[in-house]
């Protein structure tokens, strides 16, 4: 993989910004770090800086993160085409939010994980490329939505799908977008944000299958002081930190029935009253909800609550397969192409006729996600600068009916899916079945993408 591109770590833990130089070594040209943000201005006048990975306190005892916040102004002055990722200890959504709305690009927490700080640094460097390129990303007309990332394509079920969605983002009705795994259910939630008039606000995504019951009303609701252990600062929930802005609630199909009720006197009265206090607060949201479940069906077997499946239903967009529309299968192929060509160093790479005949004759289960994946593993093994069909290999699908169980893990694909028949998709039975807990069923399902 060739390096590229300078990135400035500023942070006053020498440990830490070791660790960091090391992980970021593996992909970056050139990685500076500095203990002290006084010196910001001078680097920035003397190196090319590309991103900047900005601790939010540096002044022993003081967490406000107002520091953060003064240094990310300093930076855009100097120069606002320089992408900035802000790192805390202090896991605040609301200061995060503030300093996105102020310029960042996005944030980390610590403690980090890896992974998941490298994909942050690299999508940043890879906004600062492309903001320098103008970003050609496609020639083709207005395909991708330059701010989202939303691909419209080609085909015609979904360019019905951007005419709705001109239609409805600028105004402030409730919607509910539906698809299978993998179609890009938050992008598109992203677009509408965008396109709609409280864009220059933020949008609060909240995915709903992975917030504990116990913690529901806090996340949601905010707390404070005193409220619970641990409660030692009031602490707004996402409703009113998505105040005048937008609230995702992605997989609301899987939250619990009791919850769903809760949620509803929320959207009801429009205001919320934090855990622990009395006084309710007024909120003025654009709700987005999301799911890959068939909530009609789940109402008619008492899973799912009628009134509150009116409540977030205004407007209905489902987002078709990709199976469904082969003719964009190859214009995300070479997105993806460029994408991954332009982060593993490799020259250009296209698609011979056949791979191309190969990509579009599969079923993508796992629609675009699945295909980036696959993708982007061809693009790390390959040698040349075309990819054959060769280069592609699928699993055959499972045959769960008639072939003999002989991998722990198809027996629990089985076990779980055959829960889920059971019980219509209710996660907290299911979880009481297997004798697991939610969140680890919640895991399993995403990692066998039932």
């Amino acid at each position: 993989m060739t390096k590229q591109g300078t990135i400035l770590v500023v942070d006053d833990n020498k440990g830490i910004l070791t660790a960091v130089q090391m992980l970021l070594g593996t992909c970056f040209e050139k990685v500076i770090t500095i203990s002290t943000p006084n010196k910001i201005k001078n680097i920035l006048h003397d190196e090319a800086i590309d991103v900047v990975l900005l601790d939010m306190n540096f002044s022993a005892g003081i967490n406000t993160g107002n520091e953060g916040l003064f240094w990310l102004s300093e930076i855009k002055k100097e120069d606002a085409s320089i992408q900035v990722v802000l790192f805390t200890a202090y896991a605040d959504i609301d200061l995060a939010v503030r300093g996105i709305k102020e310029g960042a690009t996005d944030f980390v927490v610590k403690p980090w994980n890896n992974t998941k700080l490298l994909d942050t640094i690299k999508t940043a460097y890879e906004i600062r490329v492309a903001n320098h390129k103008g970003l050609p990303i496609n020639n083709k007309k207005q395909a991708i939505s330059k701010e989202s990332g939303m691909f419209w394509g080609e085909s015609n079920a979904m360019q019905q799908l951007r005419n709705l969605i001109e239609k409805v983002a600028k105004t402030d009705a409730n919607i509910l977008v539906t698809g299978e795994n993998g179609t890009g259910k938050e992008m598109l939630a992203r677009e509408i944000h965008i396109l709609s008039n409280r864009k220059k606000e933020a949008m609060v995504p909240v995915d709903m299958g992975a917030i504990t019951e116990t913690l529901f009303e806090s996340e949601l609701f905010g707390h404070v002081k005193g409220a619970f252990t641990d409660a030692r600062a009031d602490r707004p929930g996402k409703f009113e930190i998505a105040n005048n802005g937008t609230l995702f609630l992605d997989e609301i199909g899987n939250l619990s029935y009791h919850l769903q009720a809760k949620l509803l006197t929320a959207l009801q009265r429009r205001s919320i009253v934090r855990v622990g206090s009395n006084t309710p607060i007024p909120v003025n949201i654009r709700l987005i909800c999301a799911t890959n479940r068939d909530l009609q069906d789940m109402v008619q077997k008492e899973q799912f609550r009628e009134d509150l499946l009116y409540r977030i239903n205004t407007i209905h967009v489902e987002i078709p397969p990709l199976r469904e529309r082969p003719e964009d299968i190859v214009p995300l192929t070479e997105i993806f192409l460029s994408k991954y060509a332009n982060i593993y160093g490799k020259q250009a790479i296209r698609l011979s006729p056949d791979a191309e005949d190969k990509l579009k004759t599969q079923p993508w289960f796992g629609n675009i996600r699945e295909l980036e994946h696959t993708i982007e593993k061809a693009v790390i093994i390959s040698e040349d600068d075309i990819l054959e069909s060769s280069d592609f290999e699928f699993p055959r699908k499972k045959e769960t009916q008639t072939k003999e169980v002989t991998t722990l893990e198809e027996m629990e694909y089985n076990m779980i899916k055959n829960a889920m028949d059971k019980f219509g998709g209710n996660l907290s039975l299911v979880a009481n079945q297997l004798g697991i807990s939610r969140q680890t069923l919640y895991n399993k399902i995403k990692r066998y993408e039932l």
